[in-house]
């Protein structure tokens, strides 16, 4: 289906550019949507629950909802895996879902979510442009030395084996937004300026975004690899995995959803809420005290890390639900970067957000400048669905 007009025969661009944008995000146990107007302002918005833990809602509810929201003119979905295929926003046509679905396995966890969510709304709005944004497109700008797994090529080629990276469209915005405040020139594609993004949420991973492009990340192949997570384990020797499949008689199931759901945070503190774990670590309680410990020191290393992929650092950004809230989190996390140059202000730390949603924690004079962005991927798949649906 080509794009229509949204605002007919006559307009101009400037009136073109106005579009209101629905944006939808399925999550685990909710259905977000959010309406974006000229300005990127949320004009509505609605976190509809989830039925029998997948993202459908009910039909009625979801189309009461979509009239109250009034008129849109196009339609953004947030969709995890875009393989090889999508490297960047693409218009949703039958042959593109047919295409999305065979993706299913590269993220069993996430991608049915999204395809539920987006034939649900085009059902509602079959006559909407809809757009897919992944958040795998930011990375595949990775060069082959960081995105190549050690393997046989025959493995590589059969199956796609390789470093795939998410929450790309966060990462995005985040290094975006963080050349607009540093002001620098020609932003937010800032030639040379070198950023590490950390989006630390539930689940959590780096980016190495050099001049806007991505050059590394921390999540592989699954969503799985990488930092400590709320609930994921991160990283861990493939051996150890082998060894517990061979000599423990462990189910590969069994082992999966141990790794998935019964580690990070919660195997190490027996909760996966990262207040709790800092507020029971300050009271003394030792496993708590071992979860941000482990949890702080795969961070530091991580970002140490992404920095030398880029021969240095300009800039480091916070986002996410605990990058944005944990103020002891950043602290503790740059205190182990004072030989990157990274060193932030205590003060702005604490009370920099009561005033602005994004802002800088850097101290006087700090080689790297540090900020607490707020976590937006509706305004980065809302900026690309305009690419793709409006004239160039």
């Amino acid at each position: 289906m080509p794009p229509r007009s949204p605002t007919g025969p006559g307009s101009n661009v400037a009136t073109m550019v106005s579009i209101r944008v629905l944006v939808v995000n399925a999550g685990s146990s909710s259905l977000k949507l959010r309406v974006l107007g000229p300005g990127d302002e949320v004009a509505a918005s609605a976190d509809l629950p989830a039925l029998r833990g997948a993202v459908s809602v009910d039909a009625e509810t979801l189309a009461g909802t979509l009239k109250d929201f009034g008129p849109v003119d196009a339609v953004g979905h947030r969709i995890v895996h875009g393989g090889t295929q999508y490297g960047g926003p693409v218009l949703v046509t039958d042959d593109v879902r047919r295409r999305l679905g065979a993706l299913t396995d590269l993220a069993p966890l996430h991608q049915p979510k999204s395809l539920a969510a987006l034939d649900a709304v085009r059902e509602v709005l079959p006559d909407v442009p809809a757009v897919a944004s992944f958040d795998t497109a930011f990375h595949a700008t990775i060069p082959s030395a960081a995105a190549t797994f050690a393997l046989p090529p025959e493995w590589r080629e059969r199956w796609t084996l390789r470093r795939y990276g998410f929450h790309g469209l966060s990462h995005s915005y985040a290094s975006r937004r963080a050349a607009e405040l540093a002001g620098v020139a020609g932003a937010p594609g800032a030639a040379g300026l070198r950023v590490v993004t950390c989006h630390l949420g539930a689940g959590a991973s780096l980016a190495a975004v050099r001049g806007g492009r991505c050059v590394d990340t921390t999540m592989g192949f699954t969503p799985l690899d990488g930092l400590v997570m709320a609930t994921r384990s991160g990283s861990v020797d493939p051996g150890l995995v082998l060894w517990l499949e061979e000599h423990a008689g462990m189910p590969p199931g069994e082992l999966a959803a141990t790794l998935e759901s019964r580690s990070g945070l919660l195997g190490l503190a027996g909760t996966a809420d990262m207040r709790e774990v800092l507020a029971r670590a300050t009271a003394g309680d030792a496993r708590a005290v071992l979860a941000r410990d482990v949890y702080l020191h795969r961070l530091r290393a991580s970002i140490a890390a992404m920095a030398a992929a880029m021969d240095g650092l300009d800039a480091l950004v916070f986002t996410g639900g605990v990058g944005e809230n944990s103020q002891e989190v950043r602290s503790r996390a740059a205190g182990g970067l004072d030989f990157l140059g990274v060193k932030i202000n205590e003060r702005r730390n604490v009370d920099g957000g009561a005033d602005a949603d994004d802002y800088e924690i850097s101290a006087v004079g700090a080689a790297v400048r540090s900020f607490v962005i707020a976590a937006r991927e509706d305004k980065r798949i809302a900026a690309e669905v305009r690419e793709v649906v409006l004239p160039h």
